[in-house]
């Protein structure tokens, strides 16, 4: 139990602060964005599990050799009304700080799905008003405005593509037809469920710079996954243009509550729950990488660095659960 407590403190440590940095700084997710957000996804996991699990096992180390038989007895010490001297008011901290993170992040994920939810409803219910179906794209509707607009709005059966008629003007056939299949590409592979989860981690904890660089990550490697998406469907130059001309549009203002899961406490660069939760980030840093892959394209990542990035995140997911239930082994 002691040395399970202080890897799992270190492993937090190393996944809170060098490796979001050194993965943030790496070139290769560029060129593997799939494998990139997975190994961001296990990074977040593992990062706040080891978080919580050093200070559980820690916290509960003198009651017992493992996590299990300290769990019984301190069970035992709740049901039983029995003194905490045995822990100690370190150790009873230590339990007290564990539950209160791990009650923080789920109170946290469940209140930016909620506001979430009823940004897109109040978004969804400004759109039949100021909006009309395209006349020949299901799912797609047209909004009047002068700026090249677009992005889809999650809602299952109900998920909608919405463009704005000044981009539609601005756009070639398969222009369009590039937009729609990069839209359609965020609600297939449901990308707004990514961004919540990352939206919220950041909410809770928008210190670590594992919440905030994953943030702006992940929302960029998904506006990459859309455009390979839509690289299978026209050429490169076609993409290229359509990103240019969206990319010089401003978003509309609904689109602004909608993206920030917690826009009733304010605007601005330090909200740190600011999230595209449509379907990733729109902004001029994110065009300008999407055009520099596509119009200065490297060769994909080779299977073995593919196999060692994704081998990575594996074992960080195995990791702290061995370390939680089985640190017997240890010592």
């Amino acid at each position: 139990m002691f040395w399970a407590s202080y890897l799992l403190a270190a492993l937090a440590i190393v996944l809170a602060w060098p490796a979001p940095i050194a993965l943030s700084r790496a070139s290769w997710p560029a060129r593997a964005p799939f494998t990139a957000m997975i190994l961001w996804q296990s990074i977040a996991l593992a990062g706040g599990l080891s978080m919580i699990g050093a200070m559980l096992v820690w916290g509960l180390e003198p009651l017992g050799d493992n996590l299990v038989s300290a769990s019984a007895g301190f069970f035992g010490i709740l049901l039983n009304e029995e003194s905490a001297a045995t822990l100690g008011v370190i150790h009873v901290f230590a339990i007290s700080a564990a539950t209160l993170l791990f009650g923080h992040l789920l109170f946290t994920l469940a209140l930016t799905f909620v506001r979430i939810r009823r940004q897109r409803r109040r978004h969804r219910d400004m759109l039949h008003l100021l909006s009309s179906p395209a006349a020949d794209q299901p799912a797609t509707l047209v909004i009047s405005h002068p700026a090249p607009v677009a992005y889809c709005l999650p809602g299952g059966a109900r998920s909608v593509t919405v463009m704005s008629d000044g981009l539609i003007g601005l756009l070639s056939r398969a222009e369009l037809d590039a937009v729609l299949t990069h839209e359609n590409a965020h609600l297939h592979q449901r990308h707004h469920l990514l961004l919540w989860a990352f939206a919220a981690w950041r909410a809770a904890l928008p210190w670590l710079p594992t919440s905030q660089l994953a943030q702006r990550a992940v929302s960029e490697l998904i506006e990459m996954l859309a455009d390979d998406e839509a690289l299978r469907h026209v050429d490169e130059p076609t993409l290229v243009r359509a990103i240019a001309i969206v990319g010089s549009g401003a978003l509309p203002p609904p689109q602004d509550e909608l993206d920030d899961p917690l826009a009733d406490e304010g605007r601005g660069g330090g909200n740190p729950a600011a999230a595209d939760v449509t379907g990733g980030v729109a902004d001029a840093r994110s065009t300008a990488h999407r055009l520099r892959r596509l119009l200065t394209p490297l060769p994909p990542l080779g299977r073995l660095q593919q196999g060692l990035a994704l081998s990575t995140a594996g074992l960080l997911l195995v990791v702290p659960p061995v370390l939680l239930v089985a640190p017997e082994l240890l010592g």
